[in-house]
Parts: structure tokens; sequence; C-alpha cells
């Protein structure tokens, strides 16, 4: 596995559990600040790639408001974001 792929699996699950943390919904600075505080320090452009990646993968949804993309967490984001369910390229949470 090459050490870009770690660093997406790190930062997809980052965005998952910060979206767990902060009520399910938020915008892309919110959580840009979130994982920074956790050591998972990305752009907005790059929580935004990573953001429509795991919309395909249907952990969450998002719309555009403005210049802001506003995340949903969806259940199987929230499975995956507790370790109940696993998609490849996204870390499994540690126990």
């Amino acid at each position: 596995m090459s050490l870009n792929e770690i660093k997406n699996e790190h930062e997809r699950l980052a965005i998952l559990i910060a979206l767990d943390a902060l009520g399910y919904k938020e915008n892309d600075s919110t959580i840009q600040d979130v994982c920074a505080k956790y050591g998972n320090d990305m752009s907005r452009d790059r929580i935004k790639t990573q953001l429509a990646w795991l919309q395909e993968q249907g952990a969450v949804n998002t719309e555009t408001v403005g210049n802001y993309t506003i995340a949903t967490l969806t259940s199987r984001g929230q499975d995956i974001a507790k370790g109940r369910a696993f998609v490849p390229g996204i870390k499994r949470p540690s126990a």
C-alpha cells in the first residue's frame, strides 16, 4: 500500500468521525478545523475531494451552498466510523 493510499484512508475516516461528533451535518470549513485538531490537516479543496469520494461510497450526502459544501453523514457512514461496516479505501477505526 502506498503512502498516498494510507493518507487517503486516514483522512476519510477522520471526516466521518468528525461528522459523527458534530451532529451528522456540517460544512467543509468546520470539518477542516476538526480534522486539523486531531492531526489530519487538509486544505478545503482536499476536504471537498474526500467528501465527493465518500459520497460515491454512500457514506455522506453533500450539497453546495454558496462557497461551502455541506456534508451529511449517512447511516452507512456512521457504521463505517464506528467500525460496524468496512469499505476499502477507508481506514477501520482502532479498537
